[in-house]
């Protein structure tokens, strides 16, 4: 089954600046280090893309992906306007019928192949442009590790002041939570024993008085908040920051953006399947 990308619904986890659209082969990371450029030849038209640094695994993956020819035929299986284009599902390529249907039919929701996450923000955003790996859930998949195939290129959205601030805030609720259910865990018998027991005072006492501790701990050490050049970035050429620091950027869009939006404007199904097929028909490592 391929590898969703939430709204976060089902199906997780797949410009900026005209100087960016210009870079070519010679451009290189803050590292200094030179940044691999891949060509992805699509028939409707070609995306080309560079793979951060900063990012080795999924950069090495995608790499061999390439080189292992593994994106040549693949379609672009899910289409979400204003959102995100998705891509780069081996099962996709003509003759691989049985295997597509195979996986479609698997309701194990067992993870496939993946690669670590390697998540970098609030250095990298999900503005238009980035690539990511897909990945599923977290519910099968709390370490959040990358989909070792499946990859998509933000289209997005733009957004004003109040949207940014409202994303600030729950990222701080969302820490909240997280730190509240690792402090339930060493509880899970007590609060099951005063349940038994009929202890509603004391259940509610001690979940109160986690929920207390995480948010101080969170408020001593809050998440990382949007900076001015970022809001601005989602505000000029927009994003999805519903996404931020939930799934691995590896890489941005350097030319052929058109590409990408011509892609995003196909119907769709309900299951956001395109209606009109669009694959990639070679994918180069850019010499």
């Amino acid at each position: 089954m391929p590898t969703h990308l939430p709204m976060r619904p089902t199906y997780p986890l797949l410009l900026c600046t005209t100087a960016l659209l210009l870079l070519t082969t010679n451009c290189s990371g803050q590292d200094g280090e030179r940044e691999t450029e891949v060509l992805l030849e699509t028939t409707a038209g070609d995306i080309r893309i560079k793979l951060y640094n900063d990012t080795p695994l999924h950069r090495d993956r995608f790499i061999q992906n390439v080189r292992d020819s593994l994106y040549n035929g693949v379609t672009f299986h899910r289409i979400i306007r204003s959102f995100m284009v998705q891509t780069g599902d081996p099962n996709t390529r003509p003759g691989h019928e049985a295997e597509l249907a195979a996986a479609a039919a698997d309701t194990t929701n067992a993870l496939g192949d993946t690669i670590p996450q390697e998540i970098r923000f609030p250095k990298y955003i999900h503005k238009r442009g980035v690539v990511a790996a897909a990945r599923e859930g977290d519910d099968i998949n709390p370490t959040m590790a990358s989909d070792a195939y499946q990859f998509y290129i933000v289209t997005g959205k733009y957004m004003d002041e109040e949207s940014m601030t409202t994303y600030d805030k729950l990222r701080v609720d969302n820490a909240v939570n997280r730190l509240y259910e690792e402090k339930m865990r060493p509880h899970v018998e007590e609060l099951e024993a005063m349940r038994r027991a009929r202890d509603r005072d004391g259940v509610s006492d001690l979940l109160e008085g986690l929920l207390d501790e995480a948010r101080v701990e969170v408020d001593n050490d809050p998440p990382p908040f949007y900076t001015s050049e970022q809001r601005r970035q989602y505000r000029t050429y927009g994003g999805a920051p519903w996404l931020d620091s939930y799934y691995t950027i590896f890489g941005e869009v350097v030319e052929g953006i058109k590409t990408v939006q011509a892609i995003e404007k196909i119907k769709t199904n309900q299951n956001d399947e395109p209606l009109r097929e669009v694959r990639i028909l070679r994918a180069t490592i850019i010499d």
